[in-house]
């Protein structure tokens, strides 16, 4: 079983100017504890949001921070642990490839 997977989304209040009508970032943030946990076991889980308008204490956090800026990135932006799975509106299908990789167990029908 896989152990210490952190699923990090990073964005702000404010929606990305070019993901109009999408939902903001920490309703996806929210959103995505939900669908992983009635997919997953989420025991190895651990969920950070970072709000990409405040500054960083976290070196590796505040240095994509500054990508997001300087990359036009479109956000929420998803990792898993350090793969980026998603960028603007995140596709579960792509997060749970990635937990399935890293060997999540998944709910008992």
């Amino acid at each position: 079983m896989a152990k210490d997977i952190t699923i990090t989304v990073y964005g702000a209040d404010q929606i990305c100017a070019s993901c109009v009508g999408a939902p903001g970032s920490k309703d996806t943030y929210e959103w995505l504890q939900a669908a992983i946990g009635r997919k997953y076991v989420a025991d190895d889980l651990k969920y950070t949001y970072i709000d990409i308008t405040h500054k960083q204490d976290d070196p590796a956090h505040q240095a994509f921070v500054d990508r997001i800026y300087e990359e036009d990135l479109f956000y929420p932006i998803v990792f898993v642990n350090d793969e980026m799975v998603g960028e603007g509106i995140p596709k579960l299908k792509t997060i749970y490839q990635e937990l399935d990789k890293r060997g999540i167990e998944l709910q008992e029908a």
